[in-house]
Parts: structure tokens; C-alpha cells; sequence
């Protein structure tokens, strides 16, 4: 059994005249703290530092491999004053001569979505749409991993240009695997879009990301056969996915 429980007040000093209060919940069972939150840092954007990224130093485990950091998105996708903040400053990497029909918005950042959305088309981006307006939509993912669009969203996909937004990129497998499914049914991709990236590009695609390894040089990635973390026999923290962790 799982209780929540308000542990702490920080303020934090922004300024000489400004400060922030900011209050932390951790979750806690009946053998005590399920995962340290102490560690959690906060990563600033380059362009925006309204935007920031909590980042949780630790062995995690993804469906796809291990890795040395988990970075929460939770209020990004959550809260609408960080998800304009964050459309903003994803929409500036995109000229207006490119056409946008549909945005496919995956790991839970449909809020996100609408906002960038909205700033493509104040930005003069067109799109070919026979209303004007740009689709905002989610996969689905299959029992077997495979991503599918359901027959009512195909017509979104099928001959529109597509821009994928993503979460986090570690390996790219799983982006990898939407871009098969937008090929398959018929879509053209646009561009790719993310909060975190690890990777450059996916499918010889560029990904233009807010932050990357350059502002967590120490974040690694390693297979479950190869892992490090495992060798000295560290502690598994959490298992991690796009919708938040579940500590171990």
C-alpha cells in the first residue's frame, strides 16, 4: 500500500529580489522512501530557462535498455504554462516552407501537441489540410509493441505531412518503430521533435530536441546483457516508461 505525503517545503533563490517556493512530495510504502528524490537536479534550457528538466541520477530499467538517469516530464506535459513554453521553443527549428497536416504525439504529450500546434500556425507553418488546421493524434500500441493507427485516425496519416513529437529519445527503437507505422500508412515525415534526445537523428531524420546529452554528459544508456550498473551489481531504482516510474 502506497501513501503520499508532503515531506518538505524548498524556497529557492532566483534572484537578489525573487524567489520560488516549491513543494516536494516523495511516495513512501511500508518499508520506507521508494526513491530518493534528493539527487533530483534541475537541467535550465539554453533558450528558455522557464523550461526545465528534473533529472534523477540512479540505475533505471526501459523496456529497451539501462540507463543512469531518469528525467521526470511529469509537469511538462501536465502543466499548460511549461507545455507553451515548450511548443514555443520546439516550433522555432521549423521554417515556414514547411508543411505540417498532423502532429503524432507520442509518451503522453498530446498537451503539448495542441501547443505546438497553435505556435506552427502563428509561426506562417501551412498546411494542406482541407480546413486549415493541423491534427493533433495519438498512436497506439500494440500487445506486440507495434505502433497502429485505428481506421478513424488512417485518414489523418495517409498522404499528410507528419511531424513526431517525442518525450524522450534514448535509443530510438521505439521512434524508429512509429516511423515504419507513419510510412506504412501512407504519411510523409515532416520532422522529429523532442523534449530529450540522445540520439542526432533517427532513419537518417534529424531530431531537433531542447536537450540532449550535452546538458547530461553523463547520461548512458547500455543493454541489459552489457549493462555496468548490473556487473557491480547496483541496485535497480525504478522501471521507467513514458508514463512516469515504478520504484523497486
Amino acid at each position: 500500500m502506497f501513501y503520499k505525503i508532503s515531506v518538505l517545503i524548498i524556497t529557492v533563490q532566483w534572484s537578489a529580489n525573487r524567489k520560488a517556493t516549491e513543494q516536494l512530495h516523495v511516495f513512501f510504502n511500508e518499508g520506507g522512501i521508494l526513491m530518493n528524490l534528493e539527487n533530483m537536479t534541475k537541467i535550465y534550457a539554453r533558450g528558455d530557462s522557464r523550461i526545465q528538466l528534473k533529472v534523477i541520477p540512479g540505475h533505471f530499467v526501459t523496456s529497451q535498455s539501462h540507463i543512469t538517469h531518469y528525467l521526470d516530464l511529469t509537469t511538462m506535459k501536465s502543466r499548460t504554462a511549461e507545455a507553451q513554453n515548450i511548443a514555443h521553443e520546439l516550433a522555432a527549428n521549423y521554417e515556414v516552407s514547411t508543411p505540417v497536416d498532423t502532429i503524432i504525439c507520442m509518451d503522453g504529450l498530446e498537451v503539448i501537441g495542441a501547443y505546438l500546434s497553435e505556435e506552427l500556425t502563428k509561426a506562417g507553418i501551412f498546411s494542406l489540410n482541407a480546413h486549415q488546421t493541423i491534427y493533433v493524434i495519438t498512436p497506439e500500441s500494440s500487445n506486440s509493441g507495434q505502433i497502429i493507427f485505428r481506421d478513424n485516425f488512417q485518414p489523418m496519416i495517409k498522404g499528410k505531412n507528419v511531424l513526431i513529437l517525442n518525450g524522450s529519445i534514448t535509443t530510438g527503437s521505439t521512434l524508429s518503430k512509429a516511423i515504419e507505422s507513419i510510412l506504412y500508412y501512407g504519411g510523409t515525415i515532416r520532422g522529429i521533435a523532442a523534449i530529450f534526445s540522445r540520439v542526432d537523428s533517427v532513419a537518417s531524420l534529424p531530431v531537433y530536441s531542447i536537450f540532449n546529452t550535452k546538458d547530461i554528459p553523463d547520461y548512458h544508456s547500455y543493454s541489459s546483457t552489457k549493462c555496468p550498473m548490473c556487473q557491480r551489481q547496483q541496485k535497480i531504482d525504478a522501471i521507467v516508461s513514458s508514463y512516469g516510474y515504478s520504484a523497486l
